[in-house]
């Protein structure tokens, strides 16, 4: 029986991060904490609809490191607008959190999305949302297709690098005029030998100016717009790339967004993920892990909004009591639990479907719909709880105010799910 073993040495404490066995292709995730580190109490996994004791295994590694070398930089990373994306991807990526479910030939731990799912709540867990949206970028949104259909070439050079943090990746896709309508997009690629000469430009670009490659989405024909896009592993120290400037935004400032221009960048035709013509298909099937991947790091975030909401409350007077004994904010609280609950079951449905190999286009675009209006309507409720204190940047309601705002309009706006959902209903009327 073969076993495979990855070893952590990270930080005064050592994991065995990974044993697995070829034969039944399962994965144990166990661990080895130091003297120096507290143990943690065993977390009841019987009752849970998705997770076992791995999963919170996983979750238990991942959270020490957010804690030890994210967490006390957050305010400064904030201020500053961006976040050393090289030295926290390869903290993670030496630990295995970058590749949960790819390949282990490619220096990934081969697991199901499930844990994928369990990881992205954790990183909820970061005090600020831009950090855990390029970490999501990078393991779940500009390397899944290059993991499922690249070639073993474009693996080796793009993939495992990525995985084990040593390449910062990003995603090409939205332009100017083009963000949710992907179909719409200009930038093209044109054969010249064994060639692509690339023309046009990308638009919130994630970690743009940070990233050593791009997955990019391009027109590498002038055939129908489903089927005439390519997506290819792109350098971006190739002549003729342009950072154009970094987007100031409302929210995530920790997160560095960009946009990219391309001026006849060459780059090898054998650069193409997959089949010619199938970026298109490649990128729509991503989405599905995409917005599961969405919904499940605001979870964590939602529920430490509200019980920070509770601890201020509690001891916040007014009218000569603490304003969570008024029945309207108390029931409020309780009734947006409750709503973070519902979500939290329909994304492990979700989940627990799509790691059986079933289409859940429909579900994912009901739980990113959702996740994202709760956002802000969580965020906008508790927001006003906290009174004058919520409105200054002292507090993470009001990070979270700010950063909420995008799970509506990232990975397809709210209008966009609406669309699918429609569409999966026979509703939709017909072009």
């Amino acid at each position: 029986m073969a076993v495979c073993v990855r070893s952590l040495h990270y930080s005064g404490f050592s994991r065995q991060i990974l044993k697995t066995t070829a034969v039944f292709s399962k994965r144990h995730i166990s661990e080895r904490v130091s003297s120096k580190s507290e143990p943690r109490s065993a977390p009841q996994t019987a009752d849970h609809v998705l997770y076992t004791q791995e999963h919170f295994a996983l979750k238990d590694s991942l959270r020490k490191i957010i804690d030890q070398e994210i967490n006390p930089y957050v305010d400064e990373w904030e201020e500053k607008g961006q976040f050393p994306a090289h030295r926290i991807f390869k903290i993670l990526g030496s630990a295995g959190f970058l590749g949960v479910n790819k390949p282990v030939e490619y220096g990934g731990l081969g697991l199901d999305f499930s844990y994928s799912v369990a990881v992205a709540e954790e990183l909820g867990s970061i005090n600020c949302g831009g950090i855990p949206m390029a970490i999501g970028v990078q393991s779940d949104m500009a390397t899944p297709a290059l993991a499922r259909f690249g070639s073993a070439e474009l693996k080796k050079e793009f993939l495992l690098p990525s995985i084990m943090g040593d390449k910062v990746a990003c995603l090409g896709v939205s332009e100017v005029g083009a963000g949710s309508d992907v179909a719409s997009i200009k930038t093209k690629a044109v054969r010249k030998g064994d060639e692509f000469v690339i023309n046009g430009g990308k638009m919130w670009t994630t970690t743009g100016s940070q990233a050593d490659w791009m997955c990019l989405l391009a027109n590498t024909s002038d055939g129908p717009p489903h089927k005439n896009k390519s997506l290819i592993c792109l350098p971006m120290d190739l002549p003729g790339i342009h950072i154009a400037r970094k987007i100031n935004k409302l929210g995530m400032w920790s997160s560095d967004t960009a946009e990219v221009f391309f001026d006849d960048v060459r780059v090898p035709c054998k650069n193409v993920i997959g089949e010619e013509g199938m970026g298109f298909t490649y990128q729509m099937l991503q989405f599905q892990e995409e917005r599961m991947w969405g919904v499940a790091n605001i979870l964590t975030t939602m529920e430490k909004i509200i019980q920070e909401t509770i601890n201020y409350t509690r001891q916040r007077k007014i009218f000569h009591q603490p304003v969570l004994h008024h029945q309207v904010v108390h029931f409020r609280l309780a009734e947006l639990q409750t709503e973070i609950e519902l979500l939290r079951s329909l994304l492990y449905r979700c989940t627990a479907l799509y790691i059986k190999g079933n289409d859940v286009t429909k579900l994912a675009s009901m739980a990113k719909l959702k996740g994202g209006r709760l956002a802000r309507e969580l965020g906008d409720g508790c927001l006003q709880y906290w009174g004058g204190m919520g409105f200054t940047s002292d507090v993470l309601v009001s990070r979270f105010y700010r950063d909420s705002r995008l799970m509506s309009i990232g990975a397809g706006a709210d209008e966009v799910m609406l669309s699918i959902i429609c569409k999966y209903m026979d509703t939709l009327p017909k072009k």
